[in-house]
Order: C-alpha cells, then sequence, then structure tokens
C-alpha cells in the first residue's frame, strides 16, 4: 500500500468522532483515502464521499446467446454511439432521475420504450426524500445521462468463466459461460458540483439531513445513470427485455449511510469501498486484463461490512502513460491478452487504464476472503470494454 494512503486513512481515523475505520487491501490516496470506511457518530465529512457521489456498480446477468467477438464489438460500438435520450427533455431527465432514480425514466416522454419498460420495473433507492433540484437543474446533467465518464469507469460485456458457488450463483441469474451487462459508474458533473457545494465541511445537526438530502439525489442519478449505459449494452446483446435479464446486482460504492455498528448507530462513510452485510452480493472490480469477481458478504464488523471496489492502482496516471507508452504500441491496446476487445479512442485513456497499471485482482480478492469479509461466487471475464 502506498505510504501517503497510510498517512490520509490514519489521519481522518483520528478526527473527532470516528470510532472506526477500515482500510481495504486497494487502498490508495487521493483528496481523501479511497477503498475505505469510515463510522462517525454525529457527525458527517462530504468530502469522503468525494465529486463522484453515488459511484458504483450495476450488472445484469441475461439469457443472451453468445456470439464471436468481432461482432459484439461492431453491436456494442452501435449501441454506444446513440443516445436514446436524444428526443427527451435534459431537464425533465433530471428532475425524474434526481427524485426516482432509473425508474422515474419510466416517466419521461419520448424515452424508447424498450427501456421506460425495463425502468419501470427498477427499485427506487430507500435513503430518504431527494433534496430540492433547484440549486443543482442544469441541462447538462439530464444530457450526460446514459454516459460513462472517464477515469477508471467502464462499460462491458462479461462471460461467466469460473463458479465457486452454484446455488448462490444461480440465485443472482449466474451460470458459467452466461453472458453479463457490467457498468462502473457514477453521477458525473452533479457529483462534482455537490462536492464542491460542500468542500470540507464537517457537518453535525440539521446540517446532516440537507446534505444527505441532496447526497440522495446524487445516488438516485448515478443510479439511472448506470441503469441506462447497461441498457445500451443490453441492446448489443438484443438482450433489452425483462424475460432476458436471469439477474441483478446494483452497488454503490461512493455514499454515507446510517447503519448499526457494535450496536450502535453511526455514519459509514464509503468511499471506493463497497458495502457488504451479510448475504449482500457485491461486486470487486478487475481491470480490463483481468477479472472481476462476484462475491456474497458476511458482514463483518471489523471491517464496517464493507469489501473492496476493485484490484486497485499500481501506478498513477502519469506515469503509466510514461512507462507503458514505451512498453506497448497503440495498436497492440485495442485487444487484452485473453482476447477481449477494447472501445476507446482516447490513447491517453487506454495507456493509463491499461492491466498494467493496476493491481492483480486475485490478492485483493484472496485476502478478503481469508479475512472472513466475503465469499467468492463467480468470476467475469471481460469480451468487450468501452472506455469513454
Amino acid at each position: 500500500m502506498e505510504g501517503e494512503a497510510i498517512t490520509q486513512f490514519t489521519r481522518i481515523a483520528e478526527l473527532p468522532g470516528c470510532v472506526r475505520a477500515a482500510g481495504m487491501p486497494d487502498l490508495h490516496s487521493g483528496r481523501g483515502p479511497i477503498g475505505a470506511a469510515f463510522a462517525f457518530e454525529e457527525r458527517v465529512l462530504p468530502y469522503l464521499v468525494g465529486g463522484d457521489a453515488g459511484c458504483g456498480v450495476l450488472l445484469f446477468a441475461t439469457t443472451a446467446s453468445p456470439r464471436a467477438v468481432d461482432k459484439l464489438e461492431r453491436r456494442v460500438r452501435a449501441a454506444m454511439d446513440e443516445d436514446p435520450l436524444a428526443d427527451c427533455d435534459p431537464i425533465e431527465v433530471f428532475d425524474a432521475c434526481w427524485h426516482e432514480g432509473a425508474q422515474g425514466l419510466a416517466k419521461v416522454a419520448n424515452v424508447p420504450d424498450d427501456i421506460a419498460a425495463m425502468a419501470e420495473r427498477e427499485r427506487v433507492l430507500d435513503l430518504g426524500p431527494s433534496g430540492d433540484p433547484a440549486a443543482y437543474r442544469d441541462p447538462s446533467h439530464g444530457r450526460a445521462l446514459g454516459s460513462i465518464g472517464s477515469g477508471n469507469h467502464f462499460a462491458e460485456i462479461t462471460r461467466v468463466t469460473e463458479v465457486r458457488d452454484e446455488a448462490a450463483a444461480d440465485v443472482m441469474g449466474l451460470e458459467k459461460g452466461g453472458l453479463v451487462a457490467l457498468v462502473h459508474t457514477g453521477s458525473r458533473g452533479l457529483g462534482a458540483q455537490i462536492g464542491r457545494r460542500y468542500g470540507d465541511a464537517t457537518l453535525t445537526g440539521a446540517a446532516i439531513d440537507v446534505y444527505l438530502a441532496d447526497l440522495a439525489g446524487a445516488v438516485r442519478f448515478a443510479q439511472a445513470n448506470r441503469f441506462l449505459v447497461a441498457c445500451r449494452l443490453l441492446r448489443a446483446l438484443s438482450a433489452l427485455r425483462r424475460d432476458k435479464v436471469r439477474g441483478a446486482i446494483d452497488i454503490v460504492h461512493n455514499t454515507i449511510r446510517r447503519e448499526d455498528i457494535a450496536g450502535r448507530a453511526v455514519w459509514i462513510h464509503r468511499k471506493g469501498a463497497a458495502p457488504a452485510s451479510r448475504g449482500e452480493a457485491t461486486v470487486v472490480l478487475g481491470s480490463r486484463g483481468a477479472p472481476s469477481w462476484v462475491l456474497v458478504g458476511s458482514g463483518h464488523e471489523g471491517a464496517l461490512a464493507s469489501v473492496a471496489h476493485g484490484a486497485g492502482r499500481r501506478m498513477t496516471r502519469t506515469e503509466a502513460r510514461a512507462k507503458l507508452a514505451t512498453r506497448y504500441k497503440r495498436a497492440e491496446l485495442g485487444r487484452t491478452a485473453h482476447g477481449g476487445r477494447i472501445v476507446c479512442d482516447d490513447a491517453d485513456l487506454l495507456y493509463e487504464e491499461h492491466p498494467d497499471a493496476y493491481k492483480p485482482i486475485e490478492p485483493v480478492v484472496a485476502s478478503l476472503v481469508d479475512e472472513g469479509l466475503a465469499a467468492p461466487i463467480a468470476s467475469l471475464v471481460p469480451l468487450v470494454t468501452v472506455k469513454q
């Protein structure tokens, strides 16, 4: 682990009101430590969530038939080039998703019928009411809905390659050889705007409720964003129908929730840490050259019922561009060692997000399992990865 990440983690753990802190195996530094969960009594620190409030992972396990990777790549490119909300009012889109998440899309005029039918059955997250959207009502947010964003965000069609627990996998709709739509993204510019508004404040009393209402809106917007990106992947798989989806997992790894730890109610702040209460399905993300893993949590109190959200970086973006540009030719970056394809037109991003820039996923998952935080269910190997 990076020394700076441990220093950041320690600094937060020593703040007044922090009663427990848990660093994940992928702990790394950012504005605050990433890959960590903190429990605070009677205070909330918005900057620990960061500028991508509501970021998380959506998984749709499908009944889609296998296709040649070349054909699948072409279909994914075509689906990602289409804007399903092109005929929609961006303010109407924003308001609907702020208040109701993905389900709100079913009520927006001119949303394609197949997406609206899928959205009708999505759950509205139980977060309490969203705040007043007036301060954030910007057409750019509505127009951004359904986009992946930069950084480590991605959309991916994967194949289930290994199943460790067949009974649990079956409940989740996962079967060996099955195709899965996997999306990692968040609230786009909306989360950044909320982050700027609250800055480095430490909130207490009624101010907590005001922030959490805004956070609820951002989390629901992020959920809708993941859903819409996933719909584009389902369209590429000819699976944009409920009877083609065997199961779904939707988790948020940048948020704050009220939870009970050791018999007392605390505010759990998660940044790059996925919730993993007992029996809760979760996903630990690999890279485009390594599998992601579906796990089921144990509710480990020492780890604040959390697990890592990914493998974690071993190179900064600047280091990756400098080192990997001399190691790999640009033409080599469109494919992975296991035959996967990459849809990305940004050369810098291809180097920054290269598998070599990330730690191996296997030791991260093994450490979570060995410490009793979660149990492995199935691995997902990327076939087509979209980076934007």
